[in-house]
């Protein structure tokens, strides 16, 4: 049965019923989002200096197309506190018109990249270049705005606002710094009031007693000015006379902050919506769209705006109705409540967007972004946007990721490790042309004779680094021995076939899972060196150096008891790995390996394992026991009647294996995968496998377990030449692969 979810799979229009029950949510969602827009409209136009009534059109004309045709039915548009920047710099270089004429375009420019495709490129910017930048805008917007609400005027920069802070505070304050502190009190104090009166929006709760306070005192001081009818909406847009360099500069910021803000927004929302995610692409053809069509009708440019999207979505608005409606609503404020918009003291609103710009530093992002230690990112964005412009900022963030980023990718971990009169210098990482200077220094640092081994852990090794080198070895007096872990980068170039690529790369196996006596045959020169001794204490000492340090906090837990989960009786064969054909570590196998992986009876005839399984079972107490078999198995072959001569104990010890013996006379073929073995002494493994876990069975402890629901018996088998792990199935009448099993 397929469960049909609309916006997934979407076969026709709603029902009636949940067309109404959606329409309900979406209408009040969008009155909540409507009391949020008109002081925050108002407050980001006064802020950038543009006419008060271009955030009005904005946040009808534009927030309505974004709505209709952008890609997230949750996102709402207007404008934004991002922008107020940008957009003051504009009007005071070019003058409103032809700011406008810039919003057009900037909408054209937003329109391109979404028809190329390019809004998922928006997405790889850096974290802490967005939060830099939007902390930039927060700063910038918080040290003009509260010139402002002091009675004062905002200066020309940020730096020129910090030096003249001083004498504002201390200045003459009037009528207009009463209405800004009691506006900001409430913004600061309303998240810590009684949810019922939080219901209503901070922004239209200060605005409206800050208003009233004013209205009710009878404070003569500087307010909203608004059309006192129906505005004209004439074609305001106009082009430049020359300056095209800064019109196309322009045009291209707006563009790009106004289209990161607003698919950074459309992807939060995505967030916390769940459901299908939004087309991007789509949603900046429609910021575009708003954009074109605000700035031909002399309004405000338009962001997708978080705060208002989170608020439409906390409010439960569940369609894109939510935010047409709250443009209606606007609208309507706009034409019959012109009268209240302009009793709004423009104190008040500055006090607004200090609050807003102080939210725009957003001290859980920052401690995000220094976990992931991309704060020196964060502080350059910052300060580049507050000193000089949003694009330095963004520009220099860039730059610094970026040389972060190769910093931590190319830069190689290089030291030296003595002991005694050998050292041992381990090179990790990439290394390339940048590491050779520092790796030209630790070499050079190596005494003249030692005795040296270049350990090299690397992913990536270039020509430079290569010839740097291989001149060291050559021109050192002592013995230096090269011990490369991984592709032999190394050896390569010295082969005259160095790897050009990381991608044809050999994909080498760690030599903690290769054979051991395997890697030790192929790089210790000397035969001497090769005997099983050296090999176990060379691979001794590549444990202490490499594995342990990596597992010491494990056995440190274990060093006062054990509490395995699985009695592991197998083969002695070498070629079976129990560990790591399990993915199991220390601690978690108790382990018993003998000739064949036999199960001697419990009438003890023979302690030894009889004794492992009492302590595992009875002690220990094991949720499980396998017993795993294996294909090539030279037990199975002297069962056959193939047993070397001469090995009585041998002899003596397969009497164990005499019951499997029966049970093949007896009982009908195991398969392996759906087919028969073809070798006779592999049939005869799976039928052991099998008979050793009915022999268990007779033993009291595991018996009184099995009863108890406290114990499971597992039967497997491992084909050493494929590296299958089979598990015993009674369904399929033999062994599975342990992948069809899996839970």
């Amino acid at each position: 049965m397929i469960e049909i979810v609309r916006g997934e799979h979407d076969t026709g229009p709603p029902k009636r019923s949940a067309h109404r029950e959606n329409l309900k949510h979406d209408f009040l969602a969008s009155i909540v989002v409507f009391l949020v827009a008109v002081p925050l409209s108002l407050g980001v136009a006064f802020a950038a200096g543009a006419p008060l009534l271009s955030g009005l059109i904005s946040a009808v004309v534009g927030g309505l197309v974004a709505s209709l045709f952008g890609g997230s039915p949750l996102q709402v548009s207007g404008p934004s506190a991002a922008l107020t920047m940008v957009v003051a710099d504009t009007i005071a270089t070019h003058g409103w018109p032809v700011t406008c004429a810039i919003t057009v375009a900037a909408g054209l420019l937003q329109i391109l990249f979404g028809l190329t495709r390019a809004a998922r490129a928006a997405l790889a910017v850096s974290p802490a270049i967005v939060h830099g930048l939007l902390a930039g805008i927060g700063v910038t917007l918080v040290l003009g705005q509260l010139h402002v609400v002091l009675g004062g005027t905002a200066q020309g920069s940020a730096l020129a606002n910090v030096l003249a802070l001083p004498g504002q505070i201390a200045a003459h304050h009037d009528q207009a710094v009463l209405i800004g502190v009691v506006t900001l009190g409430v913004l600061l104090a309303w998240p810590r009031l009684p949810r019922a009166v939080r219901r209503v929006p901070a922004p239209l709760a200060a605005v409206t007693l800050a208003t009233g306070l004013s209205v009710a005192v009878g404070m003569t001081l500087p307010r909203v000015d608004l059309p006192a009818g129906l505005p004209s909406l004439g074609l305001v847009p106009q082009l430049p006379g020359g300056g095209w360099g800064s019109f196309a500069a322009a045009a291209v910021t707006i563009a790009l902050i106004a289209g990161l803000e607003s698919l950074l927004s459309a992807v939060s929302v995505d967030k916390l919506r769940g459901g299908s995610r939004t087309d991007l692409d789509r949603e900046l053809i429609g910021q575009g769209t708003a954009n074109v069509a605000a700035g031909a009708l002399g309004g405000f440019p338009v962001t997708g705006v978080i705060v208002r999207s989170m608020t439409n979505y906390e409010a439960g608005a569940r369609t894109r109705a939510s935010a047409v409606l709250h443009c209606v609503w606007i609208l309507a404020a706009c034409l019959l409540l012109t009268g209240v918009l302009r009793l709004i003291p423009l104190a008040a609103l500055a006090a607004l967007l200090v609050y807003v710009g102080m939210k725009l530093v957003n001290l859980p992002a920052l401690k995000e972004v220094r976990r992931h230690g991309d704060l020196p990112v964060y502080a350059v964005t910052l300060a580049g946007a507050v000193a000089v412009n949003l694009l330095t900022g963004v520009a220099a963030g860039i730059l610094l990721a970026l040389a972060l980023m190769l910093r931590r990718m190319i830069f190689s971990g290089i030291h030296v490790e003595k002991d005694g009169d050998r050292h041992r210098v381990v090179i990790e990482g990439a290394l390339t042309f940048l590491s050779v200077p520092r790796l030209t220094r630790v070499l050079a640092g190596v005494p003249p004779h030692a005795e040296v081994t270049l350990e090299l852990l690397v992913d990536y090794l270039d020509h430079a680094a290569f010839d740097c080198l291989r001149g060291w070895q050559q021109a050192h007096a002592g013995p230096v021995t090269v011990d490369e872990i991984g592709h032999p980068w190394f050896e390569r170039g010295r082969a005259g076939e160095p790897t050009v690529r990381r991608s044809v790369a050999a994909r080498v196996v760690p030599r903690w899972l290769a054979p051991w006596s395997q890697w030790q045959a192929e790089h210790v020169v000397l035969p001497a060196q090769r005997t099983a001794s050296s090999l176990l204490c060379r691979g001794a000492s590549e444990f202490q150096r490499r594995t342990a340090p990596l597992l010491r906090e494990t056995w440190d837990g274990l060093a006062h008891g054990q509490q395995p989960h699985t009695l592991f009786i197998t083969c002695g064969d070498a070629r079976i790995v129990p560990n790591l054909i399990t993915t199991s570590g220390p601690g978690d196998l108790f382990t018993v390996r003998n000739i064949g992986n036999l199960v001697p009876p419990s009438d003890g005839s023979d302690s030894s394992v009889g004794a492992a399984i009492e302590y595992a079972v009875g002690v220990l107490e094991v949720a499980e026991i396998v017993v795993c078999g294996h294909s090539g198995c030279g037990a199975m072959k002297a069962l056959l009647g193939r047993a070397p001569d001469g090995l009585d104990q041998l002899g003596s010890w397969l009497r164990h294996g005499e019951a499997t013996l029966r049970r093949r006379s007896r009982e009908a073929p195991l398969l392996l995968g759906g087919e028969r073995p073809a070798a006779e002494a592999d049939q005869l493994a799976l039928q052991n496998v099998v008979q050793q876990l009915e022999t268990l069975r007779g033993y009291p402890v595991v018996a009184a377990a099995l009863e108890r629901g406290a114990l499971r018996l597992t039967g497997m088998y491992f084909d050493v030449g494929a590296a299958q792990v089979s598990l015993l199935d009674d369904a399929a009448r033999g062994f599975v692969p342990a992948s069809a099993l899996e839970h």
